[in-house]
């Protein structure tokens, strides 16, 4: 996985090694993913590593990628693993 350019910001889905899913954002996927596993990132997931990337979407900017994490956050489980392909 390529690490990217800081202008790009991305919205993700995490599985934590308890089944939970975790979304976010960031402007560095590879960056942010290797901060979630050392414990490093957000206090939801230091508990719970390792985290697995299920899904990650291109946002335009930092805005956009907001509102997907809240669209994303607003699913229910079933709706989340879907957007995954995941069923």
């Amino acid at each position: 996985m390529k690490s990217q350019n800081n202008n790009t910001w991305t919205c993700y889905l995490l599985q934590c090694a308890d089944n939970t899913l975790y979304c976010g954002i960031t402007n560095d996927l590879t960056k942010r993913l290797a901060a979630h596993n050392a414990g490093e990132g957000a206090k939801y997931t230091r508990g719970r590593t390792p985290v697995r990337l299920l899904y990650s979407e291109p946002c335009a900017d930092k805005s956009a990628a907001l509102k997907r994490e809240l669209e994303i956050k607003a699913l229910p489980r079933t709706g989340k693993l879907a957007l995954c392909g995941v069923t």
